[in-house]
C-alpha cells in the first residue's frame, strides 16, 4: 500500500487553491502542514481539500505553523475539525475521507500499519528564545502565540508521540510518525546553508533520545518545515535497526526546495 507524501505547499502566496494541481499515484495522500491560511483563506483552502478528497481514498492532514497564521490556533484547528466532521462531504461517495492528525491515530485500511500525527512543535531553549522569536514570523502572524506557549505544545506533542508508542510497541504494528517540525540533528536533514543558524530550534528537535524516535516499532518518520528534502536511513542504538526519516516540501513559490517531487510515495 502506497502513500503519497507532500508537505510546505505554500499556496496562500501567490494564493494558489485553486490551480496547484497533484496527480494521484497513490490512495492515500499525507499533507503535513504548511499548505496555506487556514483561516484568512478558509473558503479556498477547504476547496483545495474538497478537490484533493474527489481524487485520494484517503487524505491525511498534519497541521503546520502556517495553517494558523491570521488566526490563532484554537481557531485553526476548530475550523479543521469541523471540516473533518462535516456530514455534507462524509456522506458523499464521490468523496474520500480526511483524517486530522493533530495528535491523531489513523490505521491503514487492512494491515497492521498505524501512523501517529501531530505538528510537533520544536524546543526552542531560552538562549534562543530572543532569535527565534524575532526571527520567524510565526510569532508575529499568528494571534496569541509566544515561546512560552510553543515550547507548552512541544512538550505535549512529544510526551503524546511517547506515550502511543510505548502502548503500541508490544503489539505487532509498525508505526509511521508524520509530523510538521522535524525531529532529528541529522546533517542530512539540515540545509548546509542553515548548519548553526541561530534560529534552528524554531525548526526542528533532536528527539534521537525519545522512546518515539529510539522504538524499533518506528519505522519511518516524514516531516516538513525546514524546507530542506531528504530520504534516508538513520541508525539507531540498542538494536533498534534503522528508522528511515523523509521529507518532501515544496518551498514557498519563489523559492522551491531542490528535490521535491510532486508524486513521491512510500510503501507501507
Amino acid at each position: 500500500m502506497a502513500i503519497q507524501i507532500l508537505s510546505d505547499l505554500h499556496l496562500e502566496a501567490p494564493k494558489a487553491y485553486d490551480i496547484f494541481e497533484i496527480e494521484p499515484k497513490a490512495p492515500h495522500l499525507a499533507l503535513l502542514g504548511d499548505v496555506g491560511n487556514v483561516a484568512g483563506h478558509r473558503d479556498e483552502f477547504l476547496g483545495f481539500l474538497t478537490r484533493q478528497l474527489r481524487q485520494f481514498r484517503t487524505v491525511i492532514f498534519v497541521p503546520g505553523n502556517h495553517e494558523a497564521y491570521h488566526s490563532d490556533w484554537p481557531e485553526t484547528l476548530a475550523i479543521l475539525r469541523a471540516f473533518e466532521k462535516d456530514p455534507k462531504h462524509r456522506d458523499d461517495p464521490s468523496l474520500g475521507d480526511f483524517i486530522l492528525l493533530d495528535r491523531g491515530v489513523w490505521r491503514l485500511p487492512d494491515s497492521n500499519t498505524v501512523i501517529l500525527g501531530c505538528s510537533l512543535f520544536s524546543h526552542i531553549p531560552p538562549e534562543s528564545s530572543m532569535a527565534v522569536s524575532m526571527g520567524l514570523n510565526d510569532f508575529f502572524q499568528t494571534d496569541n502565540w509566544g515561546v512560552d506557549a510553543h515550547n507548552e505544545m512541544h512538550k505535549r506533542d512529544v510526551s503524546w508521540l511517547n506515550a502511543q508508542v510505548a502502548e503500541l510497541e508490544g503489539s505487532d504494528v509498525r508505526i509511521i510518525i508524520f509530523s510538521h517540525w522535524s525531529p532529528t540533528l541529522d546533517a542530512r536533514a539540515i540545509d548546509p546553508r542553515h548548519v548553526g543558524s541561530r534560529i534552528t530550534s524554531g525548526f526542528l528537535t533532536d528527539l534521537s533520545k525519545e522512546k518515539c524516535f529510539k522504538s524499533s516499532s518506528v519505522r519511518l518518520w516524514a516531516f516538513g518545515h525546514t524546507h530542506y528534502n531528504c530520504d534516508f536511513e538513520a541508525d539507531r542504538e540498542d538494536g533498534a535497526g534503522p528508522l528511515r526519516l523523509v521529507a518532501n516540501q515544496r518551498g514557498y513559490y519563489f523559492a522551491q526546495s531542490e528535490g521535491f517531487d510532486l508524486v513521491k510515495t512510500i510503501e507501507v
